[in-house]
């Protein structure tokens, strides 16, 4: 079933019976009890009460953009500096209308339709998040890392109709294209994004200023039919397993992205560094969300150490964010490249856990780190470490293991626990028993595109089933231990892989480390390292060992060592299932 149809029916979209609004004239179908929900007003002792056009307005980030026209419409919503593109919050909003006219018009785009793109971190990419929605369609940002095979696959099971594509990405996407086209199905239409000057010309197709120059700023905004309706579609990065389709609502995108720029400390007029992939959540949502605040997008086509300050320098950029690698590269920065902060910068980091040193260097650098959690079927961010005063007095070494904490849920979600993934019942709460961490709340996806079996799995017992493992402490913090793949059984005894990491990361001669498990005749598993060390270094295996040993029980010590550039995601996670292969391949030590 496409997204189109699901607007048809959105009985076949699971969304629990408690997260729905209590509208009289809505009755939704719960498909996990297969019950009718009744509205709340036929049964209440209040029956004179209803929602009506001047209460109830269905929640949705195209309202964001709506209002930043209004209040901040002389303030700047777009830097670009390659092609010294500027724009303000009154001309984004044109340029957005004019775009999804564009889309319905000209291109025959209807309500519940999929629109594709494939771009780095540009001003189209911010534009399409606000347009696409307001055509009414669907937004499926796709990862840039992929290869030809898996976004024909992708655009196939979105049933894109259209895919804006980035110049520099032209090929990959034609590749893809044609793959569709020998499957005998029809492929997407393509409109290319000039974003710099180019001597190439395109032809055939459209290009994306000649499409939106062509449309009607007075455009009537297709606002959602009920704010369950799907805003977009996220991929998941493929760490564990094929992709799946994550689908979020305009409820969920709107919510999200109001407790994420709360929890990023966010005041009005902020300036954020675009390092967090806008394909990845949809930019953990704040893309939406710097339109609620009139925020200045400053957008960077590839990320590095020397782009990241100088901007930071150029536009006195107040906030940004970024997955450990992304932090990893801003401290390990060639001198010639760093320059003084002109203030101190807020970086939300999430995607892995940031080992405490790093922290610590970031903070020593001038940026005050915030720590979230999440995942994709979260709408990104779930929970931050919720700083409190008092820590400030603490011991540096302890302030810093609270602030790698996962923490306590964001404003917008109802519910996060440690719970027995079987039982369903709480852990205890002292930082030692573990179990899964699970949501439940406004902030949850709508479920997985075209899988009931994966999205009943992951709703199971009424909850949102992460698979990572994590402790809760006495104060209610949780704190992320592992994947559930990941755990490594030693000799019956549990090794979390991430605090083995932690212990790595705190070497001086070490840049970036994974742990995974190795096959073990004796002991069924063992932990198995693979490093890479910072330029200039050149220890031995032994070392790191003993290293381990040193700082942590003997049992939880890597007992083999492997020197390799460790491949990531295009979000920066490190892919432990490959790490995981090629362990195994090695077999048994002795």
């Amino acid at each position: 079933m496409s997204v189109h149809d699901l607007l048809k029916d959105s009985s076949k979209l699971c969304i629990f019976n408690q997260l729905q609004p209590k509208r009289s004239n809505l009755i939704l179908l719960c498909h996990h009890h297969h019950d009718e929900v009744e509205s709340s007003s036929s049964s209440s002792s209040w029956p004179s009460i209803k929602s009506c056009d001047a209460n109830y307005v269905a929640l949705t980030p195209i309202s964001f953009l709506e209002r930043a026209a209004n209040v901040f419409s002389e303030r700047t919503s777009v830097i670009y500096g390659p092609s010294s593109i500027t724009y303000t919050w009154e001309q984004t909003h044109t340029r957005c209308l004019k775009l999804a006219s564009a889309l319905v018009h000209h291109l025959g785009i209807s309500r519940g339709h999929v629109v594709a793109t494939l771009a780095p971190n540009v001003p189209a990419i911010q534009e399409l998040h606000f347009a696409v929605p307001m055509a009414g369609a669907v937004l499926c940002t796709l990862n840039t890392r992929l290869n030809s095979a898996m976004l024909s696959t992708l655009l196939m099971h979105s049933e894109a109709k259209i895919i804006f594509v980035d110049q520099q990405f032209l090929q990959l996407a034609q590749e893809a294209l044609s793959i569709i086209s020998s499957k005998n199905t029809k492929p997407p239409l393509l409109v290319v994004i000039i974003s710099e000057k180019s001597n190439n010309s395109i032809t055939n197709t459209w290009d994306y200023e000649s499409l939106l120059e062509s449309g009607d700023r007075d455009f009537a905004i297709r606002w959602p039919i009920t704010e369950f309706d799907p805003i977009s579609i996220n991929y998941t990065s493929g760490t564990t397993s094929r992709p799946k389709g994550v689908v979020f609502s305009h409820r969920g995108a709107y919510l999200n992205s109001i407790a994420t720029f709360l929890a990023h400390e966010m005041s009005t007029l902020p300036i954020y560094l675009w390092t967090v992939p806008t394909f990845h959540c949809n930019g953990w949502c704040m893309i939406w969300g710097l339109a609620a605040v009139g925020g200045t997008n400053v957008c960077l086509r590839s990320v590095s150490p020397k782009e990241i300050f100088e901007s930071i320098s150029l536009y006195k950029v107040t906030h940004m964010g970024g997955a450990p690698t992304v932090l990893n590269m801003i401290v390990n920065t060639p001198s010639c490249h760093m320059k003084p902060l002109p203030h101190k910068v807020k970086i939300m980091t999430g995607g892995s856990p940031p080992p405490p040193q790093m922290i610590s260097r970031m903070e020593e650098l001038g940026f005050g780190v915030i720590h979230f959690y999440g995942l994709t079927e979260t709408h990104g961010a779930g929970t931050y470490c919720l700083w409190k005063p008092e820590w400030d007095s603490l011991p540096s070494d302890e302030r810093l293991i609270l602030k790698a904490r996962q923490g306590v849920q964001h404003l917008c979600v109802e519910e996060v626990d440690v719970r027995d993934s079987i039982t369903m019942k709480k852990v205890p709460a002292d930082g030692i028993t573990m179990g899964e961490v699970m949501f439940r709340g406004n902030t949850v996806m709508s479920g997985y595109l075209k899988d009931q079996k994966a999205t009943d799995e992951a709703f199971r017992g009424g909850w949102f089933h992460s698979g990572d493992l994590a402790v809760k402490h006495p104060d209610g913090y949780i704190e992320v231990k592992d994947r559930s793949k990941d755990i490594i059984i030693s000799g019956g005894e549990n090794i979390s892989t991430i605090e083995v990491e932690t212990v790595l990361y705190s070497h001086s001669a070490v840049l970036e480390a994974a742990i995974v498990a190795r096959p073990d005749n004796h002991w069924g598993q063992t932990p198995c390292a693979f490093v890479k060390l910072k330029e200039g270094f050149d220890i031995s295996s032994h070392e790191i060992i003993n290293f381990c040993r040193d700082n942590l029980p003997h049992y939880m010590a890597p007992r083999t060592v492997i020197f390799q550039d460790l491949p990531k995601t295009s979000t920066g996670k490190i892919q432990k299932s490959i790490l995981r292969e090629k362990a195994k391949a090695l077999g048994s030590l002795f």
